[in-house]
């Protein structure tokens, strides 16, 4: 626990290129995108299906950019201490119609299979939470989300 944290804080310290920063920005939406997608513990087929184009229309990368970095997230998934080395690096860098579009795309996903979980729900609002997103803005991104499932 302790190596991880030193790990984080030197990663956050370091100097980092343009490319590194786009890099980690991605990585960091990408794996938020997962949380949902992993939230109740089991995948079906709609949400891996939808994953790579969430990661294509939010992200602006290419089909194979989006597997690569599905790959990257699943370990950075794993090896992550919270959701807040993610949202942070999204803080920096991303506005609020960036923010809100990756929140609408983990509703999305969270309603993919046709149900949302209560672990889904949480991680969406407590990602919500550490992007500093009004409640109203949480509540617009879902309804669109299921606006968007039922057409």
């Amino acid at each position: 626990m302790i190596a991880k944290l030193k790990q984080f804080i030197q990663s956050h310290t370091q100097e980092s290129s343009p490319e590194e920063k786009a890099q980690n920005l991605n990585l960091a939406a990408a794996t938020l995108l997962l949380e949902v997608v992993y939230a109740d513990e089991k995948l079906a087929d709609a949400e891996a299906a939808l994953l790579p184009e969430m990661l294509i229309n939010t992200l602006g990368i290419s089909s194979v950019q989006a597997k690569d970095l599905t790959d990257e997230a699943k370990q950075a998934r794993h090896d992550a201490i919270s959701l807040f080395e993610f949202t942070s690096e999204i803080n920096a860098q991303f506005s609020i119609e960036d923010k809100q579009s990756l929140l609408l795309s983990m509703w999305r996903l969270a309603y993919a299979d046709g149900e949302l979980s209560q672990f889904e729900d949480q991680i969406i609002r407590r990602t919500a939470d550490l992007l500093y997103l009004k409640h109203s803005e949480l509540i617009q991104m879902r309804n669109i989300a299921i606006q968007q499932s039922t057409e």
